[in-house]
């Protein structure tokens, strides 16, 4: 399967929502999320990977704040809080949930 943020994005207007599930295969869901002005996310009760597409602006993180670019890539446990902040208008995100509910045990 191949997928460019364009296509992404496309569908994304096509929903009332700032997120749509693109992949799914096994534990592994692919989304593309495009907030608008606020992140209201909550934490989620899966392992999450954030690859930014387009925008950049500052990635609250367990109370760690960062600034982000396109390309970079951002992780989140389950469970955790985290938000993006002050972002661009133009901010776009692949969004990645892996793993078992809870997260996966790094022991």
């Amino acid at each position: 399967m191949k997928i460019n943020p364009a296509e992404a994005l496309k569908e994304l207007k096509k929903v009332d929502s700032p997120f749509l599930t693109l992949f799914e295969h096994g534990t592994l869901s692919v989304e593309i999320y495009k907030p608008e002005k606020v992140d209201l996310q909550q934490p989620h009760s899966r392992d999450e990977i954030y690859v930014v597409v387009s925008g950049t602006g500052e990635f609250l993180n367990d109370g760690h704040r960062t600034t982000f670019a396109p390309g970079d890539f951002l992780f989140v446990p389950a469970g955790i809080e985290h938000r993006f902040e002050n972002f661009t208008d133009d901010f776009c995100t692949w969004v990645f949930f892996y793993g078992p509910e809870g997260g996966e045990n790094d022991e």
